[in-house]
C-alpha cells in the first residue's frame, strides 16, 4: 500500500467527496521522503529563482526511492502535489525530480528537461536497476 489512509479519509472517498487538502496531508505523512524532496526543491526555486530546481542525488535507500516513484508515478498524487505547491513536476530515472514554476516563460526548459534526448543523456550504469 502506498498511502496510509485514515478511516475518515477513506470514508470521504467512499461517499464520493474528498477534501484535497486532507489528501495532500495523507501524502505528506505517508511519503515523507518524497514530500521533503519536493518541498525543499520548491523552497530552493523560490530562493534561487531561475527556470527550475532539481535534485541529482540518488535516494539513500530503496524505501526512499519507492516513495519518489509512488508520488510521481501516480497521476492523482502528482497532480495534487503540483496544485498544492503551485509548480509543475518533472521526473527522470529513479531520483531526478525537478520543479518548474507555473510560468509559460519556462515551457521550453521544461520541454527540454522532459525530452527523450534529456532522458537518454541522464542515464548511467548505476541507475539501471533503480
Amino acid at each position: 500500500m502506498s498511502l496510509d489512509v485514515s478511516p475518515a479519509l477513506l470514508e470521504q472517498a467512499e461517499r464520493g467527496e474528498v477534501d484535497e487538502a486532507e489528501f495532500v496531508d495523507c501524502v505528506r505523512t505517508s511519503l515523507p521522503y518524497a514530500w521533503e524532496m519536493i518541498s525543499s526543491l520548491v523552497a530552493q526555486l523560490k530562493v534561487d529563482g531561475g527556470p527550475f530546481a532539481d535534485n541529482q542525488t540518488p535516494p539513500p535507500d530503496e524505501q526512499a526511492r519507492g516513495q519518489l516513484l509512488r508520488a510521481l508515478a501516480s497521476d492523482a498524487i502528482r497532480g495534487a502535489l503540483q496544485r498544492h505547491f503551485g509548480v509543475r513536476l518533472a521526473f527522470q530515472n529513479c531520483h531526478r525530480v525537478a520543479v518548474f514554476p507555473l510560468d509559460s516563460a519556462v515551457d521550453e526548459k521544461l520541454a527540454r528537461f522532459t525530452s527523450v534526448r534529456s532522458q537518454l543523456l541522464n542515464q548511467s550504469p548505476e541507475f539501471r536497476d533503480c
